[in-house]
């Protein structure tokens, strides 16, 4: 399930729930590890569907090989078929097939699915006969689909059947509200998963993890925590108990470091600075960040002398941008 309170998780949700009562297509946008597959899996589990949810990864199946896959092949179609196979089609029937990694589809191929959204009959390699099949296809990819198709990589016409109802899934960089409760659930669901009673991260180990990143989104911060889990043996999870580049970013160059003697205004105005400045003026991120809620973060900009939206100011440290 998607874990997190924050608006752009709530609108997926919402969205799920629409895309599992309806029988549409559906398309998922999002970056590789944002959960496009836990989406997939939440659809038909919502859905009244009673047959199987089955996936096929486009990009990991050989060319030569992913027709077979799909529609099956009937015996002596190719040399190495010796028996009649049911392809994913076949095997979801009443149920789900998610096909991740859609734009990696050979362009060949592109056509016979198609056929399959529009008439809802496979036809298996090396066969002669049409087979009826009730399957809702869910297609996900993390290519930008601009690119996707200006490249060829996807068809148009496939392109405007898949994308009848369409999910974006944000990536984590961009919803750190929601950073701890996702720690809170694997924590809670690898201890199980492996023996272990190790309590939550430290507030260093909190403060790394809202620093990061995050190009792996959720997959990678669950491999972090796994990591974290097997490694510790009781208490709450450190520096040193992740992988090494959280300990890189804690102590990389960027770090603030607070000089005795200066002010508490003036610790606060470079604070603000190097946040908005590490994320690029990203206004949630940096409260994220800080730990404040973003309401907050406006009136420590305003009582800095940074400038608000749309306007200039005459400090140093007062450059801001849109989101």
């Amino acid at each position: 399930m998607f874990v997190g309170g924050s608006q752009a998780i709530l609108r997926v949700q919402e969205l799920i729930d629409k895309a599992a009562r309806s029988g549409s297509t559906v398309l998922i946008i999002g970056e590789s590890g944002v959960g496009k597959d836990v989406a997939s899996n939440e659809i038909h589990a919502r859905s009244k569907r009673s047959g199987r949810f089955l996936a096929v990864n486009c990009a990991a199946i050989p060319g030569d090989l992913i027709e077979s896959e799909l529609f099956g092949h009937e015996r002596g179609a190719f040399t190495s078929a010796s028996a009649r196979r049911l392809g994913i089609f076949e095997q979801a029937n009443g149920g789900t097939v998610f096909l991740d990694e859609i734009t990696e589809m050979k362009p060949e191929l592109q056509p016979k699915l198609l056929r399959v959204l529009e008439d809802h009959k496979i036809r298996r390699v090396g066969g002669e006969e049409s087979i009826q099949v009730n399957v809702r296809v869910i297609a996900a990819t993390n290519r930008p689909l601009h690119e996707a198709l200006e490249s060829r990589k996807l068809r148009e016409d496939l392109y405007y059947r898949l994308n009848v109802f369409k999910i974006t899934i944000p990536p984590l960089r961009e919803r750190l509200e929601d950073l701890d409760l996702l720690v809170a659930h694997f924590v809670e669901e690898l201890n199980q998963e492996h023996g272990k009673d190790v309590d939550c991260l430290d507030a260093e180990s909190l403060a790394a993890f809202r620093a990061y990143d995050w190009p792996g989104n959720v997959r990678e911060l669950r491999n972090a925590i796994e990591r974290a889990v097997v490694t510790r043996e009781q208490g709450r999870i450190a520096l040193h108990d992740l992988p090494e580049e959280f300990y890189e970013v804690r102590h990389s160059e960027d770090e603030f470091v607070v000089r005795v003697g200066s002010t508490l205004e003036a610790v606060e105005h470079e604070l603000i600075r190097r946040t908005l400045e590490a994320t690029g003026n990203n206004r949630s991120r940096a409260a994220d960040i800080l730990g404040v809620s973003r309401r907050s973060l406006y009136v420590m900009l305003h009582k800095n002398g940074f400038e608000p939206r749309g306007k200039k100011s005459g400090r140093s440290g007062g450059r801001d941008s849109q989101t």
